[in-house]
């Protein structure tokens, strides 16, 4: 190994990181690299996924702000994929940005076992924005390991063993949390996994009673029910009014913890600081992640209420989980200005309003396009076009792409395009969305004879 050479390498490639400008010849070079070293170190198949990269030519992002993600050669898109939910709060939003860095100039990762401030008032402020009795936090890293937390602590407060999730779930791909997802493409090449987990209707309440009346009658205890109160994956699927609300009685019938995942939904993506605050309901268990660290930092966790810590937790802290880096003082750092700056800048309402203009602008489009656009649902800025067909959708996102618009596929529903843009784009930005999909849809309407 030529350690000397590896140096050298990463210096010019820092060299990058630091410099204001670059030289064309840079830019050549680091585009040529990047597909190269994608291909053979990263993963052979990530270009051919990435429909924008495949079906254009590469496009490297380098800088970012407000609403848009600008690429090496400054192409500039409006981001209405919003990095899956993280961008709520915009790129870059300087507020957030400006607390992380003044943390940073003093302490960044924690020393394990002194008692790091932050971690408290970030979980005292997590418990005075998520709704009910919510109130004991444990900080993690990424939405899947978020969901394994929920799902370790829903068997330790219960003693149950079994779960019950939802036909097209999606809630990560980590062992456990893939044992919950409810498409076959993602959870055919690990099984077996988790084998206590029954996968239900979603939408539909009464499925989720009959699997749990089963269990019991057969002697197997239920551990939990976990379920997106808005399905992202599967395509921005919005429950009927009410489900929320009886799942809620179903388990406190059979004495099931409830679980809501709303690491997409929440944070005041869809209208309300969670999702689960418009039907009303206080899960036990909830998830959340994606825009909690403000777009600048990965921070995600789980907030319970305080029936489900139990003794056996209190005696043992560490039984749950220990994450090296979860609930680090740069993360809560950014979790903490990303909390104050949805609150004073009311993003919820913000995303409420806006939401609802973009959504007009998207049914009116399907009235135009009906041989192309299939639906338009979605609540807040977590909004779908599903189109007739897949083929059709992944020629809509080209165009999108090639008018510089970046849009959300989704894993579970290809024929699905997502629009999550970030809570501050502005409305000029909304209306030239609206406008370049008219003129992708019409290309595709021309292409496919539609």
């Amino acid at each position: 190994m030529d350690y000397t050479e590896v140096s050298k390498e990463l210096e010019r490639v820092i060299g990058y990181i630091h410099s204001d400008k670059l030289e064309d010849t840079d830019k050549e070079l680091m585009t040529k690299e990047t597909i190269d070293y994608f291909d053979n170190y990263v993963s052979p198949g990530w270009l051919k996924y990435r429909k924008s990269v495949s079906t254009n030519s590469a496009v490297l992002e380098w800088t970012d702000h407000d609403s848009v993600c600008e690429g090496l050669y400054g192409e500039e898109f409006i981001d209405c994929l919003g990095g899956f939910g993280i961008y709520t709060t915009g790129h870059r939003n300087e507020e957030i940005l400006e607390t992380v860095k003044a943390q940073l100039d003093h302490q960044a990762l924690h020393s394990q076992e002194l008692l790091d401030p932050l971690r408290g008032y970030l979980a005292k402020a997590v418990a005075g924005i998520t709704p009910g009795d919510l109130q004991y936090c444990f900080f993690t890293n990424g939405g899947a390991e978020a969901v394994e937390m929920a799902l370790k602590l829903a068997r330790i407060a219960t003693g149950g063993r079994w779960y019950i999730s939802t036909v097209g779930a999606f809630h990560g791909k980590s062992m456990g949390a893939i044992s919950m997802g409810g498409k076959n493409t993602y959870r055919t090449p690990y099984t077996p996994m988790v084998q206590q987990v029954q996968h239900v209707e979603y939408g539909n309440a009464e499925d989720a009673r009959k699997a749990i009346r089963n269990l019991t009658a057969v002697g197997e205890k239920v551990a939990a029910v976990i379920v997106e109160p808005i399905q992202g994956e599967a395509g921005v699927i919005v429950p009927p009014a009410g489900y929320l609300k009886e799942l809620r009685a179903i388990c406190d019938e059979y004495g099931v913890a409830l679980i809501f995942d709303e690491i997409q939904t929440g944070m005041g993506r869809t209208g309300t600081f969670f999702r689960c605050e418009a039907e009303g309901v206080t899960p036990d268990i909830m998830t959340f992640g994606k825009a909690f660290g403000g777009g600048i930092m990965p921070i995600t966790g789980i907030i319970c209420r305080p029936p489900m810590w139990t003794q056996e937790l209190i005696d043992n802290p560490w039984l749950l989980g220990s994450p090296t880096f979860g609930g680090n003082p740069v993360c809560c750092a950014a979790a903490i200005a990303t909390i104050k700056y949805m609150i004073e800048n009311d993003i919820p309402g913000t995303c409420k309003t806006k939401g609802e203009f973009l959504k007009a602008g998207l049914i009116k489009l399907k009235e135009k396009y009906p041989t192309v656009i299939d639906d338009v649902r979605g609540t807040g800025l977590m909004l779908a076009v599903e189109f007739v067909q897949s083929d059709v959708g992944y020629s809509v996102a080209k165009g999108m792409f090639q008018r510089g618009v970046l849009t959300a596929g989704t894993l579970v529903n290809a024929k699905c395009i997502r629009f999550e843009p970030p809570a501050v784009i502005t409305q000029e930005q909304m209306e030239a969305v609206i406008q370049r999909l008219d003129e992708a849809l019409s290309d595709t309407k021309t292409e496919f004879k539609l």
